[in-house]
């Protein structure tokens, strides 16, 4: 099946049109990537500086002799508050005011950089760098594809959805399994997981520009934080999940 414009039109003044939309939606997809490339930056400038601060680490971790970190009370409230910004973010976009929507993001940035902290104290750093490099490679890849492929990624998309609720299942069961076969099947699935859902959101978020058709400017700027917060978590996540059977760890 192909995935078409909806609004395309064979006449002169359609292919004007035609344009006009290309050259919105251009712009619309660059302000999602420039979003999401600078909180990717403000998560990792939060992290660093975190995991190099004792005294700030000390705040959010219990750091044992032998570099492990264990949550304290602050920890577990910052684990969780971002899954609150999402969902505030979710169901309140339509009547908060943009600069409230920038101010959710930019937190759960900020959030993500220090839940994302410990991964300098367990891995190196040039198994880190590494690991975000073929990640970057690996979503660019995957966000061309969605954006320039005439196939619908729908099905497919609704199916890695579902993959995706059966692997935060497994995660949550091996917390207390510990099992290193299921924690290495778990990173492998979850890659391949948000290696498809690079591609199918890229193109939802196309489709979405087209859906959206004459709405306003303050609407699609909105619509572009929550796209790029949805890019975002595709991002750290399919790093994370890499991450796992690709870092070295330090002891």
């Amino acid at each position: 099946m192909e995935f078409r414009d909806p609004f395309a039109q064979p006449s002169a003044y359609g292919q004007t049109r035609a344009v006009e939309r290309d050259a919105g939606l251009r712009a619309y997809m660059l302000r999602i990537y420039n979003y999401m490339a600078s909180a990717l930056a403000l998560t990792g400038i939060v992290a660093l500086f975190i995991a190099n601060s004792p005294d700030a680490m000390g705040m959010f971790y219990q750091v044992s002799p032998d570099g492990r970190a264990a949550m304290s009370g602050l920890g577990w409230i910052v684990l969780f508050a971002p899954l609150g910004l999402v969902l505030w973010l979710g169901m309140g976009l339509q009547r908060m005011q943009t600069s409230t929507a920038q101010a959710i993001f930019w937190s759960f940035a900020i959030l993500m950089g220090i839940s994302t902290a410990p991964i300098f104290l367990v891995y190196t750093g040039s198994s880190i760098a590494r690991t975000f490099f073929v990640t970057a490679g690996t979503f660019c890849g995957m966000s061309i594809y969605g954006y320039t492929t005439k196939r619908d990624l729908t099905g497919m998309g609704h199916f890695l959805r579902m993959g995706l609720f059966g692997l935060i299942i497994a995660m949550v069961v091996n917390m207390f399994m510990k099992s290193s076969g299921l924690d290495f099947a778990i990173s492998v699935i979850g890659v391949g997981i948000f290696v498809g859902l690079t591609a199918w959101d890229t193109q939802k978020l196309k489709a979405m520009y087209y859906q959206m058709g004459g709405s306003s400017a303050d609407m699609l700027a909105k619509v572009s934080i929550m796209g790029a917060l949805t890019l975002y978590l595709d991002f750290i996540n399919m790093f994370m999940m890499l991450l796992r059977f690709m870092g070295d760890r330090r002891n």
